[in-house]
């Protein structure tokens, strides 16, 4: 009886010390978006500007016969999705060939991969994309979607890899060498033994570049890629209602981005979770 009297006080205080931050935070959040709040109207009554909301939703979805159908919105977010995962890929995949050049034995391989890295990290990402649209795209005969995929990939993969090199870096040398007395080949060292504890330790600042991705997909719309950018920008052309139209293109790209930075926060936590 006595041990679950203390048992229940320590439940107690632990969840007065989660919920003392947890609602701080609930209540900074609160403040934060009342003053926004509070700015926009301000704002929008300085200008006579009137707000549609109600004219957003015919842009995300509409029923035709009873049956739902995505708007020009949701069909630019569908393709912003389909741009930022298969950039996704070929960035992590080019990341970490680049980083295993970057620490090979080879000088050609370490000459190259440091050369690349400092080509793409000292030019700007809209001049890498109008240069492999206008000038190798036509040359290669690259259609769009794969001109902006190249482009994406190239851009992050040049900053991924210097977090797989110092991923690999932090690895001990005695993984290594232990790999090594077990008779396993490279590529199982580093596919069972190496890389699970990379990822584990690069995981947050991939995420940092997942998420970055997304935001710079945006700038494919140059490109005339019909992705959410470019929808946003065709309706407040037809409609004259930019705030509330790219408030919600912000507000779609947030949510995208909060949704990839909680399943890489869930991956971290299994990751970190011993099996049983």
């Amino acid at each position: 009886m006595i041990q679950n009297v203390v048992s229940s006080s320590q439940i107690m205080k632990t969840m007065g010390r989660i919920s003392k931050p947890f609602f701080s935070g609930l209540l900074q959040v609160g403040l934060v978006a009342m003053f926004l709040l509070w700015l926009l109207e301000t704002g929008a009554d300085a200008m006579n500007y009137r707000w549609q909301w109600y004219r957003i939703p015919q842009y995300l979805w509409f029923v035709e016969d009873g049956q739902w159908f995505p708007a020009e919105l949701l069909e630019g977010l569908r393709v912003t999705l389909e741009i930022s995962a298969v950039s996704l890929f070929f960035t992590l995949a080019i990341g970490l060939t680049t980083a295993l050049l970057r620490l090979s034995d080879s000088v050609v391989g370490r000459t190259v991969a440091r050369g690349y890295i400092e080509l793409i990290r000292n030019t700007p990402l809209l001049v890498q994309v109008y240069l492999l649209y206008f000038v190798f795209g036509p040359v290669l005969g690259l259609e769009r979607f794969t001109t902006a995929v190249l482009a994406l990939s190239l851009f992050q993969g040049a900053y991924t890899a210097e977090i797989f090199r110092a991923g690999l870096t932090s690895i001990d040398r005695g993984q290594f060498e232990a790999s090594d007395s077990l008779g396993l080949s490279v590529f199982d060292s580093y596919r069972f033994v190496i890389l699970p504890q990379v990822i584990k330790r690069v995981l947050p600042p991939l995420t940092n570049e997942g998420v970055s991705l997304v935001k710079n997909s945006s700038i494919v719309s140059v490109m005339a890629i019909f992705d959410l950018t470019t929808e946003g920008r065709n309706i407040v052309a037809d409609t004259a209602m930019p705030f509330e139209v790219w408030f919600t293109v912000a507000g779609i790209y947030l949510v995208v981005t909060l949704t990839l930075s909680g399943f890489a926060a869930w991956l971290a936590h299994r990751l970190d979770t011993p099996s049983h």
